[in-house]
């Protein structure tokens, strides 16, 4: 480290980056199209001439291949090492290269050569070899090319786009499809053997699109722009590709640096050796630069050395012009980052074109060429040392502690706040006065006529028509059994999902929409907040008039169910809680806006109903409560349900609070809570603090936040109710992991731009629903992050989506508007 505190690698050896040669080409190569494959490189020299370099074999003699009498512009490995083909490509010829021949003729010392497969073509910008090493696809203009490899035939030629063509790549497992993009920001799938386009996509960026790449393992499209924007796509058998997500490569790196930053203090940032711009003091993000996808290549399934998990093969390595980044497609995230200016040994400074191949799940070969200069070096990265030096500046920053779990591990703590009682006081009996002995004097009273007078008997039956009275009457304990049994079902967790509309029912003659929505724990019911202040109750199956509850003087935000089924809960816009009997449309217990400052934005019943857990402004409060529903009829209007607060548990930043969440199936100890700074606190109530937290989950303030609780029918994995869902506006859905607190998953295809949509799990944890404003409802699988169905006959947003607990079904809410009259509705969908 020098006198200013800068921070140097001269003294440290890296020997998980190596630079295993440079070369100066001559003439200069930054927009040349580079290769590299699993034992060979090449790129050109002196603008003519073609250079092969062997890496498998230390030495082995660069093997020069001369023909060419225009300067190269691209070059292409076939997808076989048997024989191995390279193919390049120039303003006069488009040549095909048999690498083991030329070789053998090379120790022979005879000139090698190679087959010309086209002539006069124009200028080549890319080259692409097919999955069978039989077609060559020559992007030229605004033209590709499709050329035999044996020998000079033109098998088709593919028109359409309305810019120059900058790449081109064929399908691995479609041999007949071909997908190109161009400098018209659109990109196309192709039908080589027909000659048409299967499909077209409509303008993605404002900038050129650079690169396209495949990933074979989820079938998907994924290609990037110059301005760093990068965009995945299906590619499913009706080839109507829809997209998957979308990132910005500059934003993922600076939120994933003010990650590491927020936990870094001064004297770690002199010391860490990693990301020294941000360790330097500098502020990178005082001028915005773009970073362009100048190529793309999929990640062979690296080991995590943080968690010791699979990222799943989602991972893909992206080569912009100041580094070579890994980023998670699946999560949006960064895992790691070679940025050259954190290696100054390294010959490299700057990018102009990559070539990027990973042989094996460890090692990574990359052929970078400078755009200031001729030089051209050739890179090996340690993918396992690489990541392990990420891990070791996460945890030297961030420490975690024990990983956390909605599942308790050990019992309540002494001091705990979950283990507070309710204490009634006890009044103290008056002692009974006794009076002396009174002789009773019957006074005369006024004749009363009674209604009902004993009867004489003379109407009553004789003695031989007398009912039986030991008669054994038969108990209906045999229905009720039936229905128990009924009940006790399991969860069909094998079904398909709800996909069928089944009824529509109305829940209001004007336009209001539905705030909120909950099932009770066994499916019988289900209950709705309403933005007139109404609350309705309804049997699941959505017949006969619902019960009503009203006295909120503002929309109801919040809806709970009890894990007895026999209490259920709102809050609202009016800073106040209600408590009411199932069924009776008068609250038990109110808690007023005298208690809360601000509109409560999250209410329900905790611990297995021992508490009532609410959020208002930047606190989580606690209750413990006691209902009676014993009422005088001379004070009728004073409640004599009691309740106390128990605590109140701030957010680490000391932001309002927008949503919370907790599960009441079971005994849990967390509690998760989001913040309008965009961050996650996770509560442990057996502590009674914050555990843990994740600065900037989402860009925009978390809306909604649920978590996969299952049911009293189902049966699931303790692991599996680590998940929960995050959604934001503008941002998407997030699945995220409470052990490592990281986005395991992250769903787009949904539009979700100004309205706060909700999503749930379904009770088997197999499903994801969410809303969204393209008056449709979303059904993901948890294992991909690409929708499974769009259930469509909406005519509005769809606001809020709940899973019934005992059978595959689906309830939506919508606000649909009919010509002059608008009403709201709920919908069900079955499977």
């Amino acid at each position: 480290m020098d006198e200013d505190g800068d921070i140097c690698f001269e003294d440290e050896k890296l020997d998980f980056v190596t630079d295993r040669f440079t070369m100066a080409c001559g003439v200069s190569v930054s927009y040349v199209q580079l290769a590299c494959c699993a034992t060979h490189c090449a790129f050109p020299r002196q603008g003519k001439e073609l250079l092969v370099q062997s890496y498998a074999d230390a030495e082995m003699k660069p093997l020069n291949l001369t023909g060419h009498h225009a300067h190269i512009t691209a070059l292409a490995f076939g997808t076989s090492q048997d024989p191995l083909l390279l193919c390049s490509g120039s303003d006069d010829y488009v040549v095909v290269w048999d690498i083991e021949r030329c070789y053998r003729r090379a120790r022979e010392g005879v000139i090698a050569s190679g087959t010309v497969i086209g002539t006069l073509l124009g200028r080549v910008e890319h080259l692409s070899v097919c999955p069978t090493n039989i077609r060559v696809a020559v992007c030229t203009g605004t033209k590709i090319y499709i050329l035999s490899v044996k020998r000079e035939e033109v098998h088709a030629v593919l028109c359409g786009h309305l810019a120059p063509l900058t790449a081109a790549e064929f399908c691995p497992w479609a041999v007949n499809m071909l997908v190109s993009i161009s400098e018209d920001r659109t990109f196309k799938v192709w039908d080589v053997r027909k000659q048409e386009t299967l499909y077209q996509s409509a303008v993605l960026s404002a900038s050129p699109l650079l690169s396209v790449f495949f990933s074979e393992k989820s079938k998907q499209l994924v290609t990037g722009s110059a301005d760093g924007q990068v965009w995945c796509f299906t590619l499913p058998d009706d080839h109507r590709c829809r997209m998957v997500t979308r990132l910005d490569l500059h934003k993922v790196e600076q939120r994933h640096l003010k990650h590491l930053e927020s936990g870094a203090d001064v004297t770690e940032r002199q010391v860490m050796c990693f990301y020294s711009g941000i360790f330097r003091g500098e502020r990178t993000d005082l001028v915005e630069t773009s970073k362009p996808v100048l190529r793309m290549f999929p990640c062979s399934t690296p080991p995590d050395p943080c968690h010791a998990q699979e990222r799943g093969g989602s991972c893909f390595w992206i080569g912009s012009s100041d580094g070579l980044y890994l980023v998670d497609l699946e999560t949006s995230e960064l895992c790691t980052a070679l940025r050259f200016r954190d290696y100054p040994y390294l010959t490299v400074s700057m990018a102009g074109s990559w070539a990027i191949h990973q042989g094996d799940e460890n090692k990574v070969f990359c052929l970078v060429s400078c755009p200031f200069d001729s030089s051209i070096s050739l890179l090996e990265i340690q993918v396992t040392g690489l990541l392990e030096r990420h891990c070791s500046l996460q945890k030297s920053i961030l420490p975690r502690e024990e990983s956390l779990s909605v599942v308790p591990s050990g019992p309540l703590m002494p001091k705990s706040p979950l283990n507070t009682e309710l204490v009634r006081k006890e009044v103290p009996k008056s002692p009974r006065k006794t009076a002396p002995d009174v002789k009773v004097v019957v006074k005369d009273h006024p004749i009363t006529f009674h209604p009902r007078v004993k009867s004489s008997g003379y109407q009553t039956p004789p003695w031989m028509y007398a009912p039986k009275n030991n008669a054994q009457k038969k108990s209906p304990g045999h229905l009720k059994t039936s229905k128990k049994l009924n009940l006790l079902a399991d969860y069909p967790e094998d079904s398909a999902a709800p996909i069928i509309p089944h009824i529509q029912v109305s829940t209001a003659e004007r336009s209001t929409p539905v705030c909120c929505l909950q099932y009770s724990g066994d499916g019988k019911q289900i209950l709705c907040g309403l933005g007139n202040k109404l609350a309705l109750l309804y049997k699941s199956s959505l017949t006969g008039p619902p019960v009503v509850y009203t006295g909120h003087d503002g929309a109801i935000n919040s809806v709970g169910w009890s894990h007895s089924k026999q209490w259920v809960l709102t809050a609202g816009e009016d800073r106040t809680l209600r408590v009411w009997p199932v069924g009776t449309a008068e609250p038990v217990l109110m808690l007023g806006s005298d208690r809360f400052f601000k509109p409560i934005r999250g209410a329900q019943f905790y611990y297995l109903d021992k508490f009532l857990l609410l959020s208002s402004g930047p606190n989580l409060q606690l209750y413990l409560y006691h209902l009676d529903m014993t009422r005088d009829d001379i004070k009728r209007y004073h409640q004599k349900s009691l309740c106390k607060l128990t605590g109140k548990f701030g957010m680490s930043s000391g932001t309002d609070i927008t949503c919370s969440s907790a599960i009441n199936q079971f005994f849990s100890y967390i509690v998760l809570a989001c913040g309008v700074d965009r961050s996650i606190d996770v509560f442990d109530m057996n502590v009674g603090r914050v555990a843990a937290g994740v600065p900037d989950a989402h860009t925009r303030a978390i809306h909604h936040i649920a978590q996969n609780q299952g049911s009293m029918y189902t049966t699931q994995a303790l692991d599996s109710y680590n998940l929960f869902l995050t959604s934001a506006v503008t941002d998407g859905l997030k699945l995220w992991d409470l052990r490592t607190l990281r986005c395991v998953r992250r769903y787009e295809s949904h539009m979700n731009r100004c309205h706060p949509c909700t999503a749930a799990f379904s009770p088997c944890g197999r499903f994801i629903a969410t809303g969204s404003e393209d008056n449709c409802v979303y059904l993901y699988d948890v294992r991909s992050c690409t929708y499974l169905h769009k259930l469509q006959r909406h005519s509005e947003t769809i606001l809020n989506v709940a899973f019934n607990p005992f059978t595959p079904e689906v309830r939506t809410s919508q606000t649909i508007t009919v010509m002059t009259e608008a009403q709201s509705d709920i919908s069900v969908t079955p499977s």
